[in-house]
């Protein structure tokens, strides 16, 4: 199959970026001629929440890349959509994540569907988001009509698509692993490459802090008098993506301050094995979500983890088989995770990760990808 996947990839960084590239490389894995467009502008930087959206990390040098997209130039959008066209690709793959990039992605993929042989189908992160904007709904309608056929990777995000389209195909097929962040390390190794302690237990909150992922939870979670008998600590892993000031300050109010370890900058690929190494189980005290890449890397790293039942996470996370479902509420967060500590479920909880983490594999998304493609046929 001659396929192009279109949306974030090397020199961006972030899970978007990991994503593409590791999709783009399995669907190489299984004989298909794949080229990735990515792009030239992706945000204007008065609307990047970040530091960069540019990675520190060499680029893939088994992947073709080609970066023409400019997110904010229609005329672009009619170029790249023509250019694709004449390449007569069997399927366009489009991960959609944000509303804002409806326009331009949707308006390429109706000119490169108009060679009547390309069928294009997207990979939903949301089709409603997490933090909501004018327009979303206008453009997630334009978008949901630009493509053939959608893949959703959590029921929350299947109902939602309902709400947009009831006709064309869908494919319900999970988040794969996060397999491409290396083999894993030993605590030991973990600890002394991040400078940590080892006569303390670590908890983990790892990815780009916004909002809804729920880090006042957490914090206050950890405010409970119990963690300190136990000697844990508590990483923060992740650059903000909203103010910081109101969490530091909430870590002053609560008495944390020399007890959280702050690593917030955004975490380059070649480290993320050293923090899951380091930590004994992740923490993922959402708002909202639908689901989300951080579950699928600690999978491969085979760490419990504390999820919320919100969205998508609790059908990812069986409670009590890969770590624990709470609602998101501080006393929850906290009694769980106490527990974890007190009575050692580490090792408990390993079994049940090995054996969940064997349906994530990139086969089962790419043959959704093709399912989806000869379906709208």
């Amino acid at each position: 199959m001659k396929t192009v996947i279109l949306g974030t990839a090397w020199p961006y960084r972030g899970g978007l970026a990991v994503y593409n590239e590791r999709l783009a490389h399995e669907f190489q894995n299984e004989g298909d001629s794949v080229t990735v467009y990515t792009f030239t502008l992706q945000y204007p930087s008065f609307l990047f929440p970040g530091k960069t959206q540019y990675s520190d990390e060499p680029a893939p040098t088994d992947l073709t890349v080609v970066r023409k997209v400019n997110s904010v130039n229609p005329l672009n959008w009619l170029k790249v959509g023509r250019e694709i066209r004449r390449m007569e690709p069997d399927v366009l793959v489009i991960k959609f994540w944000l509303p804002f990039m409806a326009p331009c992605l949707g308006t390429i993929a109706r000119r490169a569907r108009k060679n009547g042989k390309t069928k294009a189908v997207s990979i939903l992160d949301n089709i409603i988001p997490h933090e909501h904007r004018p327009g979303d709904r206008l453009f997630g309608r334009y978008f949901t009509r630009s493509v053939d056929g959608f893949i959703a990777m959590s029921d929350s995000v299947l109902n939602d698509l309902g709400q947009f389209d009831t006709v064309k195909p869908r494919v319900f097929c999970r988040h794969p692993l996060y397999d491409n962040f290396g083999p894993k390390v030993t605590r030991e190794e973990a600890l002394a490459t991040l400078g940590l302690d080892p006569q303390y237990r670590y908890m983990l909150f790892f990815g780009l802090i916004r909002d809804y992922k729920g880090l006042d939870l957490m914090l206050k979670a950890y405010a409970d008098s119990r963690f300190r008998k136990m000697n844990v600590r508590l990483i923060v892993a992740g650059e903000f993506y909203s103010g910081s000031e109101k969490y530091f300050e909430l870590e002053k109010q609560l008495g944390l301050e020399g007890l959280v370890i702050w690593k917030s900058d955004f975490v380059p690929d070649s480290q993320v094995r050293f923090y899951f190494g380091a930590s004994d189980i992740i923490v993922q005290p959402y708002k909202s979500a639908t689901q989300s890449g951080v579950t699928q890397i600690a999978y491969h790293f085979e760490k419990p983890m504390l999820v919320t039942n919100v969205g998508g996470l609790a059908e990812i996370v069986p409670d009590g088989r890969a770590g624990y479902v709470v609602e998101p509420d501080v006393e929850q967060i906290a009694g769980v995770l106490v527990d974890f500590f007190e009575n050692g479920r580490q090792e408990q909880f390993k079994e049940g990760i090995l054996q969940e983490k064997r349906q994530y594999a990139w086969s089962n998304m790419t043959r959704s990808v093709r399912k989806a493609a000869e379906i709208a046929e």
